[in-house]
Parts: structure tokens; sequence; C-alpha cells
């Protein structure tokens, strides 16, 4: 969706949300950026999804992903309905 701009399958109402939330990530330097952004409820998942940080999209939606740090890359992002 970012990168190709191909909003198929993402609810309309949501599209502005990801895309502002997708240019975000995408610009930041450090991971610790996201701690800025509170409303977002940024967090790191523990277990089997250890290394992936979650942000809250709406009440059921979560966009996650995962940061290499050496490559300075982006990877595994998904939205998810965690109910």
């Amino acid at each position: 969706m970012y990168l190709s701009d191909n909003v198929r399958g993402v609810p309309a109402a949501l599209v502005d949300k990801l895309r502002k939330m997708l240019g975000f990530i995408d610009a930041m330097e450090n991971v610790d950026e996201l701690q800025a952004l509170a409303s977002w409820k940024p967090h790191s998942l523990s277990g089997n999804r250890k290394g992936t940080i979650s942000l809250s999209v709406t009440g059921n939606l979560r966009l996650t992903f995962k940061i290499d740090v050496g490559r300075k890359e982006i990877l595994e992002v998904d939205l998810e309905d965690y109910h």
C-alpha cells in the first residue's frame, strides 16, 4: 500500500491514517521515536512475536512490523485484527 499506493483490501476509512503511520515509521531514525506517539499505543510484542512492534490503528486493528536496525529496513508489515 505505502510504496505502491495500492489500497485494495484496506478499509477506506483507514487509508489516510495508515499512510501517516507508514510514512512516520519509514522516516524515523530510531524506534524510540514511536514513544512520542502515545495515541498509537506503540509496544513490542513478546513470546513467539518477540521483535515485532505493534501500533494501534483502531480498537481491534493493529499495524505490526519488525525493524532490521542494521539495514535500516522495515520488515513483515501487517494489518492485523487482534479480536
